[in-house]
């Protein structure tokens, strides 16, 4: 670099250093320190080579390495997860009034998380089977483990909606918009997934905050289950449910769009592409985009 670059480097400096006085919301320098994105990203990769250990391995696996293989990935995930657990709810009682919590909060959330690692990979398991039976192009279920979205994306959910129930502070959010940005679907981590869920192709899918969906659900591209829309500081119901609920066995094609808390579809019912719905149907409903009447 000649010193007339690095003049003007400085003077960039300065011009930057600058537009932090000018008081915005991004202009932070408070002492709080925030969560690592990175740090918190390094985490979640570490559950979930423990999800699928022998699926993330470098070298041979066997019942002798087990134990080290997990311990390489869970004291790691551990240790990152309380520290940013803690700067989170740092910033959040900064930022605003907070939930008071114990000291040794962050551990206490890290270990309860730890502990439902075998009802998750319990989950994921039936997912797997849901997108391997759901696609007749599924050539095998390792093919599936490796490479379809869904399974990035539910893994990733399931994750971060166990840290979502105990009110974690950012992370849960950062997972999923991770997540989101590798896969295309958009799943809120609020949102409650019961088993065998599968999403096919995936591109497009945005399942809101409040969902409630059932067992053996499938989902194709492009389908949004989403709020009606109301602004930001308009009155409405505290805690007021949002986003649909999917009861059992229902199939929703590509395209399709349900909006709205109180809008609930029926078990087994199949809605058809590019359908827009925001009324409940029954228990086996059949919707085409032709008519939204349920048959």
């Amino acid at each position: 670099m000649t010193s007339q670059r690095r003049v003007e480097l400085e003077q960039v400096i300065g011009e930057v250093a600058a537009s932090y006085g000018a008081g915005r919301l991004i202009d932070s320098l408070s002492s709080a320190q925030l969560p690592n994105k990175r740090q918190v990203i390094e985490a979640l990769n570490h559950l979930k080579a423990v999800m699928y250990l022998g699926y993330y391995s470098t070298g041979s696996l066997d019942e002798s390495k087990l134990r080290f293989a997990l311990a390489s990935h869970l004291y790691p995930a551990y240790d990152i997860l309380v520290e940013q657990i803690g700067h989170a709810a740092s910033y959040e009682g900064f930022r605003s009034a907070g939930v008071p919590r114990d000291q040794d909060w962050p551990e206490t959330v890290t270990v309860a998380l730890l502990r439902k690692v075998p009802a998750i990979r319990a989950l994921l398991s039936k997912d797997v089977i849901a997108a391997f039976q759901g696609d007749p192009a599924a050539n095998s279920v390792e093919e599936v483990i490796f490479s379809y979205p869904s399974i990035e994306a539910i893994t990733t959910h399931r994750i971060a909606h166990e840290l979502y129930r105990e009110r974690v502070p950012m992370l849960p959010r950062i997972m999923a918009e991770h997540a989101h940005t590798n896969t295309g679907i958009d799943i809120h981590p609020g949102a409650e997934i019961g088993e065998s869920f599968f999403i096919d192709h995936g591109t497009g899918v945005v399942i809101g905050e409040t969902c409630v969906i059932g067992n053996n659900v499938k989902l194709y591209q492009g389908v949004t289950l989403g709020a009606l829309s109301l602004a930001r500081g308009v009155p409405g119901k505290p805690g007021a449910r949002r986003h649909p609920t999917l009861e059992d066995d229902v199939t929703i094609y590509a395209g399709a769009t349900i909006l709205g808390g109180e809008t609930a579809i029926g078990k087994g019912s199949v809605i058809g592409g590019n359908v827009w719905l925001v009324d409940s149907v029954p228990p086996g409903s059949r919707i085409s985009y032709e008519g939204t009447r349920p048959s």
